[in-house]
């Protein structure tokens, strides 16, 4: 064996793998720097993430345009494997550079776009389309790169034509038999671009009161104030009526009742209930109110009108009220709570007796 034959290799090979690490590194000294000269996009910081993939996808693409150069017997003899493996990791890594690049983006966008905005619905309306927009891209790359891995093989290709001729066939079947699955998928974009729901909304679905947590294209989580999360297929919220209290903004009016006796101090209350509000750091001052809204032949119903920020304020706010105006009325107005008035039950009397009073 020649010297040729043992550096030819060791070029090849190692040539590869240096000039990866080399591209590599400028590549990531040029996006530090470009991040520290930029910090008020963190684009340039996230990309750096990319780093492995993409010396997978330099080392693949290297080895595979060289690897018959290296004189081998062994390269020789497996040649066509060779190749082939060489393509399908350099597929793999194109895959995997992509979804990682398109997250960086999306990530610096989002990021970029809550630092400056105001609105806090808008910021999660976008934080929502974001993450479904990364969905979509990551399944479609993985198809793209699953579909171009298979054609790799010659076997595949062969098939490829009696596939086409049969695709009307199989879509239409597929179509039936995936109904509920595409259905949740586009309603799952209509949701993401129909500003319908959105992560971090509060709402109320099938009587559970809870802030959404996570969309996805086939289904959507609740996190309940007991911590408990609801998943449920997103097409739930195109095809039922659900409460969305951060629709239009945060801001909460809450209402309390009382059931009292008709002695009931109502403008006493009234003072009282200003005074309590006064000391809630939760009541956001917008409005307040106490009305009676009914009455039965042994009690009248006082409504107690109260607003705040949002959702998870508003409930502290009707909790303060509720329990220190209870307390008030009864150690002040203790005549004011709702009374039972019962009488003794007379005797039976023999037929025919008269009934005379006592």
């Amino acid at each position: 064996m020649s010297v040729e034959d043992v550096l030819r290799p060791i070029a090849v090979l190692g040539g590869s793998v240096v000039i990866t690490l080399v591209l590599v590194w400028l590549a990531d000294r040029a996006l530090r720097r470009m991040d520290a000269a930029h910090p008020e996009t963190p684009l340039w910081g996230l990309l750096r993430r990319c780093r492995i993939p993409l010396q997978v996808v330099l080392c693949a693409a290297l080895l595979r345009g060289a690897y018959d150069e290296t004189g081998l017997k062994t390269v020789e003899e497996h040649e066509a494997g060779i190749g082939q493996t060489l393509s399908l990791v350099l597929i793999a890594a194109t895959a995997w550079l992509t979804m990682r690049a398109a997250a960086a983006i999306v990530e610096s966008s989002y990021s970029r776009y809550a630092a400056s905005a105001r609105d806090a619905a808008r910021v999660r309306r976008v934080r929502t389309q974001v993450t479904l927009i990364q969905r979509v891209v990551t399944a479609v790359v993985t198809v793209v790169a699953a579909a171009s891995m298979l054609l790799t093989f010659p076997e595949m290709r062969t098939v490829g034509t009696s596939m086409l001729a049969s695709a009307g066939l199989l879509g239409i079947v597929a179509g039936i038999a995936a109904q509920s699955t595409l259905g949740n998928l586009f309603a799952g974009l209509q949701i993401a671009f129909g500003d319908m729901v959105r992560i971090g909304d509060t709402v109320v679905v099938d009587g559970e009161w809870g802030t959404v947590e996570e969309i996805t294209l086939t289904f959507l989580t609740v996190r309940t104030w007991d911590e408990r999360r609801i998943t449920m297929p997103v097409s739930y919220f195109t095809g039922k009526p659900f409460e969305n209290w951060s629709r239009g903004g945060a801001q909460m009016t809450g209402t309390v009742f009382f059931h009292l006796d008709h002695s009931a101090p109502v403008e006493k209350m009234r003072q009282r209930l200003l005074e309590v509000l006064q000391e809630c750091p939760d009541w956001d001052g917008r409005a307040w109110s106490l009305v009676v809204t009914d009455t039965t032949p042994s009690t009248i119903m006082v409504r107690a009108l109260v607003t705040a920020r949002d959702a998870d304020a508003i409930w502290s706010v009707r909790c303060q009220v509720r329990e220190r105006m209870l307390e008030w009325l009864r150690t002040e107005h203790a005549y004011a709570l709702p009374r039972i008035s019962t009488a003794p039950a007379e005797l039976d009397r023999p037929p025919g007796e008269r009934r005379t009073r006592d």
